[in-house]
């Protein structure tokens, strides 16, 4: 029986830290959409597709 309360213990408290450690990286990792690199059109096709997306 002791056995299972120490795997019991052991699982909930893994559990516990796993989730904190993704709640962190969540915070800790910037989400800047604006630093994503995007390429500027350089011929009439790509400009005019540029423009529609927009």
């Amino acid at each position: 029986m002791n056995d299972f309360k120490l795997k019991l213990i052991l699982s909930v408290l893994g559990a516990v830290v796993f989730s904190l450690l993704f709640i962190l990286l969540a915070f800790a990792l910037p989400l800047d959409h604006k630093k994503i690199f995007k390429k500027k059109p350089t011929g009439r096709l790509e400009k005019i597709s540029h423009s529609v997306n927009k």
